[in-house]
This record gives C-alpha cells, structure tokens and sequence, in this order.
C-alpha cells in the first residue's frame, strides 16, 4: 500500500506541475493523470467511476445549455447597453453597475459564463467613451469571483463542496455566504473607483454617443428569451425547493436544461450541446480519479490526521487554517484541483473528533472562491478574460493583475475572517 501511495503522490504532484506550467492543455494532463491511475493498478475501473461526482457534472452541464441559449437571445448586450445608458454614460457609475450586474449575474448563472458574457460588452462601452477597459475588464474579475462565492451554482469550488456535503443546500450556501459577499462588495467597489477614477474621464461627446445607442434590434429573438427566462425562474426555484422535494442539484439543472430544449427545437439544441464547455467537464472527470487515488491509498487520512494533529482539533483554528490556506493556493493554483483535494480531508477531519463540520465547508469556500482573484491565474474565469481582452490588443499581464489583485484578495479573506469568527465562533 505504501508503494501505491508514493507513486498516488508523485502522479498526482506531476499532473498538478503540468497542469500549474500550462505546456499542455489541463484537461488533457488531468486525462492522462487519471489513466496513469488506473493503468498502475493504484485505483481500479470501478472505483474510478465511483469517485467521479455526477451530480457537479450534471450541474455544470446543465446550467451550461440554460445559460448559452439564453446568451444567444442578445439579453446580456441590452442588459449591458441599458445600464450604460442609465449611467449616462458617465465611466465611473457605468463601472460601479456593471460591477454588481457582474456579481448578481454569477451568483445565479455562474463566474465563468456571466465573464464570457460581460467582457464583451465592457469593451463595446469603453471604444465608445474612448478610455482604456482595463479598469472595467479587472474589476469585472474581481466582481465575478466575489459573487460566484455566494450561492451553490456560482462557482465550481461551491458545486463541488455542496456535492460532497449532502446536508448544505441551495438556501444553506446563500444564507451562510450572501450576508459577507454583500460586505466585500461594499468594501470592494469604493476602492476600485478610488484607484482607477484617474484613468475614467471622457468628453461630453463621448457620453452622448452612449445616450444615443438604440436599444432596439438589440434582443435578436424575443421568443426564444422568455422561454429561457421562464425555464431560469422554474431552475432556480428548484434549487431553493432540492432537499424538500428529495432532488440532487444536478437533477434540477439538466431537467431545466432539457425542457428548454423540448420547447426550442433541434436547431437550438444541437447549438446548446456545442457550447457546452466539454473540456471543462473532462477536466473534473480526471481530476476526480486523481483525488479518488489518493483516497484509496490513504494518503487523504494522512493528511487529515496531521491537520488535525497540527490544530489540536479545535474547530476556529481548524476554520482560520483552512481559509487562509485556501486562499494562498487558490490564487496561485487553480482552485478546483485544490478543492478536489481539500473535500476528502475535511470529510477525514469530522470522522476524527471536529463534530460541527460547516465552519470548515465555509472557510473552504471562502478561501477557494475568494482567493482565485489573488493573481490571474487563480481561476477560470481570470483566464477567460485575459485571453478575451488579449483579443481585443488590451493585453492584462501577469504582474499588472497581481498588483491589483492581490490586495484586493487580501482584504477580502480578513472580512472573511472576521466574518466566520463572530458568526460561529
């Protein structure tokens, strides 16, 4: 077993270099990781497939096909040009709305896919007041990343924590992290005006060139909106309604996912199944054998035994350890395979004496959600924006994100902390 651990450990730490140094496309590294896996003997086929969590993928998939068929509705622009517009075109109220149109739109979509959707308009605003969209593109991260932390479906850290922790639901997650992500917004969208107000003043022409942007035309098919909106309203009741009606998460999310479907067409359906982001759902696949690995070697338990060793099993030190963790390694590791890893041994810590487990869930997400805005290559959606800004000849550095990104992850894991201190401690 000792032998099947090391070579668990050094597949594992390998995958994850390869996976940190971006040669090779992750999805591809995390596959082949897990083949290794299997082929060593390390985990057989079985047990692979029963460490994959169908319930984060079907999640995942589902809110992809909701979300992308709606986006093709041209709903996002006008929601962006609208707001611009009530802003009166002036560039600091513009990015101070699209900030928290951001963060709604994550907590209830997701980070990656409301990025996807927001850049763009970001930059048609910003060509039009002839400022630099570096301010609205980085403070549409930040913002992403802070309000994908407050529900269950915002970002994957949090799909994959309340997959694995059955008693956490839709209403758990919003009631337990709403009321602090509300408090970092507060504290996040005055600074982020201090600190690039500077570079935000255009002409009065310019502004007028934003008042005078039609509306119309904008939402390209009106029918086909309203059915995506009504099938968004009836998944997100039934996330709030999961445990009472006895249903996973992702039996939620693909059932939206497939009515939508029944009442758009093949058209439409063919289309949805080609933006789903399947890369992104072979990534979790191979990352969950490579957890499973370990798991099945001990190497997990070991590493709960000496956290628990390291704390002394007291439950706040436990928290504030997990948080402040979570938050270092989020922002320079991709936060998923950090969190696959962190699950299990949390899981290991509450069969070793710690009985009340949701300070250590929170804190995990907390620290993974929150700490991906630490540097760009923190998360997902950093990425996405960097490669779309890139596009468009606005280039976002590694150290330019850092500067600001950095401080601002640090300010929100110390109101994270105070947070979890006086509200379960």
């Amino acid at each position: 077993m000792e032998h099947q651990a090391i070579w668990a450990i050094g597949i594992f730490l390998l995958t994850y270099a390869l996976i940190i140094s971006e040669k090779v496309h992750r999805t591809v590294i995390a596959m082949i990781g897990a083949a290794l896996m299997l082929i060593l003997g390390i985990i057989n086929q079985d047990m692979a497939i029963h460490h994959i969590d169908f319930n984060t993928l079907g999640l995942l998939i589902g809110m992809m096909i909701i979300v992308n068929t709606m986006a093709e509705t041209g709903l996002f622009n006008y929601i962006g040009i609208w707001t611009a517009k009530k802003a009166k075109g002036k560039p600091v109220l513009i990015l101070c709305l699209l900030m928290i149109i951001t963060a709604v739109g994550s907590a209830f979509l997701d980070n990656v896919t409301t990025i996807i959707l927001m850049v763009p308009i970001a930059f048609s605003i910003t060509r039009k007041l002839e400022i630099k969209a570096f301010p609205y593109v980085f403070s549409m991260i930040i913002a992403s990343n802070i309000g994908g932390t407050a529900t269950l479906i915002g970002d994957p850290p949090n799909i994959m924590i309340g997959s694995a922790a059955q008693d956490l639901t839709f209403i758990s997650f919003i009631t337990n992290l709403a009321p602090v992500v509300i408090l970092i917004m507060a504290a996040t969208i005055p600074l982020i005006t201090v600190i690039f107000k500077k570079g935000m003043t255009t002409s009065e022409e310019n502004r007028k060139a934003i008042m005078n942007m039609k509306l119309d035309g904008l939402i390209t098919d009106s029918k086909l909106m309203i059915k995506s909106l009504i099938i968004l309203g009836i998944t997100l009741l039934g996330f709030f309604l999961h445990q009472s009606l006895h249903l996973e998460s992702a039996t939620v999310a693909l059932t939206g996912a497939f009515l939508l479907l029944l009442l758009t067409g093949e058209q439409v359906m063919e289309r949805a199944f080609q933006s789903v982001e399947w890369p992104t759902i072979f990534f979790f696949i191979g990352l969950f054998v490579l957890v499973g690995g370990l798991v099945e070697t001990g190497t997990i338990k070991l590493l709960a035994e000496r956290t628990v060793n390291l704390t002394g099993g007291d439950p706040l030190f436990s928290s504030m350890l997990i948080l402040w963790l979570s938050a270092i390694a989020s922002a320079f590791l991709d936060n998923i395979p950090f969190v696959a890893t962190m699950i299990p041994m949390i899981q290991d810590m509450g069969n070793m004496g710690i009985s009340n487990l949701e300070p250590l869930w929170w804190s995990l997400s907390l620290g993974a959600c929150l700490g991906g805005n630490g540097s760009l290559i923190g998360a997902s959606a950093n990425l996405i924006a960097a490669g779309m800004s890139a596009k468009e000849h606005e280039p976002i550095s590694f150290m330019k994100f850092l500067k600001y990104g950095f401080p601002f992850m640090l300010l929100s894991i110390v109101i994270s902390s105070i947070y979890i201190l006086l509200r379960y401690f």
